[in-house]
């Protein structure tokens, strides 16, 4: 879920003490001012008289998620162990919980977020919402990151997405990528495509440097075995006498390095069997880097 209004969190708690009371508010503010999501919480609806089995019914139904908060007394509650006057708005909730779950299994799991805020404990979620055999979300702190799981499950968009489906060739091997097809995540200013001349040699399909320190990062989503490539300062380049160095990464860890001088290139072949990202990297101790991969192809 991405774009568009921001989806809609019903925050269903119980309200164990004044300190939790206060950290939930402190959790639905940070979501709802920080993160962008239309938050709604009972705290910000006390200034007039209510009927708030009928506030919290209208508020569940129009939420695109419900996130519930694991507390010792909410799982309690929700679980048919406090008496029938203790902590009626959370026992009210569960019910409507456990009524949406009976209703539709499946779509219920999606909406509803068992969190576990930091210092709280998966024991405390109500048994009804499988704390064990279902996903849960426990925070380590009220941040981008610390809250990463239940962004991925609001937005629907995981931190390792599905990678596309490539064409079946049943015993053909898979076709190789040259540079000018490759899916490119980001390059320094220094970076293009073009021709390049390596020690005479003419590489139509190059990664060109003409500056340092350089990068290009691509995109190989598993779907490749091996990375080949010429790499060596330009036959044109205007420091003829130069020495550059190159490094290759995939996904963060340098596979292969090495140093080229004009009249002396690299044949460059590693595995990046695996990997999802390539990473390579062009620099000098000083002045500019001039250098390309030649004709470099991913298969």
């Amino acid at each position: 879920m991405t774009g568009g209004a921001a989806p809609i969190v019903f925050i269903s708690y119980s309200h164990d003490s004044e300190e939790h009371k206060a950290h939930v508010g402190r959790f639905a503010a940070f979501l709802r001012r920080r993160i962008g999501l239309d938050v709604r919480l009972d705290q910000w609806d006390d200034n007039l008289r209510r009927d708030w089995a009928l506030w919290a019914t209208m508020l569940f139904n129009a939420a695109d998620f419900v996130i519930v908060v694991a507390s010792p007394d909410f799982r309690r509650r929700a679980d048919g162990e406090a008496a029938a006057g203790e902590g009626r708005g959370a026992q009210f909730e569960a019910a409507m919980l456990r009524n949406s779950l009976t209703k539709d299994h499946g779509a219920a799991t999606r909406r509803i977020l068992p969190v576990v805020l930091p210092g709280g404990s998966i024991d405390d979620i109500p048994t009804f919402l499988s704390p064990y055999s279902a996903t849960h979300f426990k925070i380590s702190e009220f941040t981008w990151d610390g809250i990463a799981e239940l962004r991925h499950a609001i937005t629907g968009i995981g931190e390792h997405p599905l990678p596309e489906l490539g064409v079946w060739r049943g015993e053909e091997p898979p076709a190789p990528a040259a540079a000018g097809t490759l899916r490119w995540l980001g390059h320094s200013a220094s970076v293009r495509v073009a021709a390049a001349m390596i020690d005479g040699n003419r590489c139509a399909d190059s990664i060109v440097v003409r500056g340092t320190p350089a990068f290009a990062e691509i995109e190989l989503g598993g779907a490749f075995e091996r990375f080949t490539a010429l790499v060596g300062v330009l036959d044109d380049a205007r420091e003829r006498h130069q020495v550059a160095d190159f490094r290759i990464s995939v996904d963060g860890k340098p596979v292969a390095a090495g140093r080229v001088s004009f009249g002396m290139s690299c044949a460059v072949d590693v595995s990046v069997a695996g990997g999802m990202t390539l990473r390579l990297e062009a620099f000098r101790s000083a002045g500019s880097a001039e250098l390309a991969w030649g004709n470099p192809t991913l298969s």
